[in-house]
């Protein structure tokens, strides 16, 4: 399988399959264009737990399979914002753990579940980061990246406190942490949300510059809100 990387606004990355059966999954409605010659296969992928699990870290309940049937067929995965794909071999690193909505698609051979913060007060009051999504296997995964990406390589016990909405993906070395943004006044008039990601080396972290849950906030600003009759 190879790929490449098309666009720099609203990227994609095209796959192309070199022997028949080779496959590449997705969540439902994420394929944007392929060419003849490719099997599509809808399923919860690993059983309705594990579906519904993917539902809670803002991915689909379904997971769709492309197969290729022929040598040269070719398909797509386009994000759904303004950013770079970002290419993780997940053999080579021993995967990551990612933001909820941060997968685009992934090789078979790939698996993605969901996992938890330990601080269970913040999924009680709906802090960003509570569910995340633990990549793991071998072969190559493509995550989103909203904005642009930042890569910091944290030294043993180095800390990095992060809005939530800016983190992607963490090596599985690094400690992390939801933590309560400290006063009142810090909460209601900082601007920043309740929570604050706590990152702990050692090890990579993927931050992105656009913070989409934020910017959708400040666009739903200015719609106009109709009156009810």
């Amino acid at each position: 399988m190879k790929y490449r990387i098309i666009g720099s606004t609203m990227p994609a990355v095209e796959i192309l399959f070199d022997t028949p059966g080779e496959g590449i999954y997705t969540q439902s409605g994420g394929m944007t264009w392929m060419s003849d010659g490719i099997s599509m296969n809808t399923n919860t992928r690993g059983g309705l737990m594990k579906g519904l699990g993917r539902m809670f870290a803002g991915e689909s309940l379904f997971m769709v399979t492309y197969k290729a049937q022929r040598p040269g067929a070719t398909i797509a995965f386009a994000s759904t914002a303004a950013g770079q794909i970002y290419t993780l071999d997940v053999g080579s690193t021993g995967g990551m753990i990612c933001q909820k909505g941060a997968f685009l698609c992934a090789q078979e051979s790939v698996d993605l579940s969901i996992t938890f913060s330990k601080k269970f007060s913040a999924g009680l009051f709906g802090g960003e980061g509570f569910i995340l999504q633990d990549i793991h296997g071998s072969g190559l995964a493509f995550l989103e990246v909203d904005g642009d990406l930042v890569e910091r390589t944290l030294a043993p016990g180095e800390v990095l406190k992060v809005d939530t909405g800016n983190v992607v993906a963490f090596d599985r070395t690094v400690n992390y942490e939801i933590e309560t943004v400290k006063g009142l006044g810090n909460i209601f008039f900082g601007g920043e949300g309740l929570f604050l990601t706590r990152l702990t080396g050692p090890g990579r972290v993927i931050l992105q510059t656009q913070n989409l849950a934020e910017f959708a906030g400040r666009i739903a600003q200015f719609m106009p809100i109709k009156s009810g009759n």
